[in-house]
């Protein structure tokens, strides 16, 4: 057994929900996603049980979810519900499908920005950040192709179309972190509102988010598939220019070499599955099949470390945003400073999900042989 193996044996053995007992959050999300994509790279029904046990638990026979508040507006609570496509297919249980309308109903009512961007939640009125298409769009574009006949792929595609309209820098081939429509946060540039640094983590977010809707969205929308390439290939170009030798991404990119800037592990991880996808799917060249690969290997290098036996996966950056209505854990103000003051940690799901995603993508390539 790897260190790999061992190390997510371990991890989901004595895994603890991240926000108490019952509450709906992305975090664990993260994780199931992670644990799916392992199920589908394996066949392995340890992974099946993880997410039927989470799901079971905390679903009832009326499909209602647990600790789920449709009016905290939140995008984020919309990431755990893409595993209940899977969990409905395999048990035909019509709770998992009345939990996925729950969740759906949420996009429905979601506010938006003037431009018709889902707010990141109530708390942050007229922002968008990268983090929130990939809690969201993904479901979204599932939803209309597995339950509703396509019918708002229009809308899927407009909220990344704005993003690449109102965010993307010519000049870094990067995105911005966040946009703030009333441009008013103390963040938010005045002319643009634009935040103003380019977050790695929150291009991983919208790198998968790119990804993982245009692999469930039907091809026959051709327009709409086709676009969201262009724009996806154009994200994975731009990020590419800034890969480090070790394989790793900055935790601020385009600012490599200012002082305290470092190499972390959850983006860089968001990266690698993202271009190991995207190849393995047709959407990529086969020669960018070596960046995914050495940001992976360089990852597991550096940052899957044994611990008197214990492995653990370090490097990761526990938690980063922008200031909303209410300033909290401290002044999220968005600047290269900032970015670096939030606590690096280890085991967090941000980092140990997609590090699941990443290796799914190498065992499902290493099976077709590309």
């Amino acid at each position: 057994m790897s260190n790999i193996e061992k190390y997510l044996e371990s991890y989901l053995k004595n895994y603890k929900p991240y926000k108490g007992e019952m509450k709906w959050n992305y975090e664990d999300g993260c994780t199931l996603i992670g644990v799916e994509k392992m199920y589908m790279a394996t066949g392995d029904k340890k992974y099946y049980d993880f997410i039927y046990n989470y799901m079971n638990k905390r679903i009832n026979d009326n499909g209602k979810i647990s600790e789920f508040s449709l009016t905290e507006y939140n995008i984020d609570n919309i990431n755990s519900g893409k595993v209940l496509f899977n969990l409905y297919k395999e048990t035909k249980n019509e709770k998992y499908r009345k939990a996925i309308d729950e969740v759906y109903y949420q996009l429905k009512i979601q506010p938006r920005t003037l431009a018709g961007g889902f707010w990141h939640k109530s708390r942050y009125p007229y922002q968008v950040w990268l983090d929130g298409l990939y809690m969201s769009l993904p479901f979204y574009a599932q939803y209309e192709t597995e339950f509703n006949n396509m019918e708002k792929y229009s809308d899927v595609f407009k909220q990344f179309k704005n993003v690449r309209d109102l965010m993307y820098s010519e000049e870094y081939g990067l995105y911005y972190h966040g946009y703030d429509e009333t441009k008013m946060m103390n963040w938010a540039n005045k002319e643009t509102g634009l935040s103003p640094n380019f977050w790695l983590r929150s291009i991983g977010w919208l790198a998968m988010a790119l990804i993982d809707t245009i692999e469930v969205m039907n091809e026959q929308i051709f327009e709409y598939h086709r676009e969201l390439q262009k724009i996806f290939k154009e994200l994975i170009k731009g990020i590419l220019k800034y890969q480090n030798q070790s394989g790793l991404w900055y935790q601020v990119m385009g600012k490599e070499d200012e002082k305290g800037n470092y190499l972390e592990s959850s983006g860089t991880l968001m990266f690698s599955y993202a271009i190991l996808k995207g190849v393995r799917l047709g959407y990529l060249p086969e020669e960018y099949l070596e960046n995914g690969k050495k940001a992976f290997e360089g990852t597991i290098e550096k940052y899957l470390v044994d611990e008197n036996g214990e492995i653990k996966l370090k490097g990761i950056c526990i938690m980063a945003g922008l200031n909303g209505i209410v300033s909290f854990n401290g002044d999220r103000d968005g600047s290269y400073e900032y970015y670096l003051s939030e606590p690096v940690g280890e085991d967090d799901p941000k980092g140990t999900g997609p590090l699941m995603m990443a290796y799914s993508e190498i065992l499902m390539i290493n099976n077709k042989k590309l």
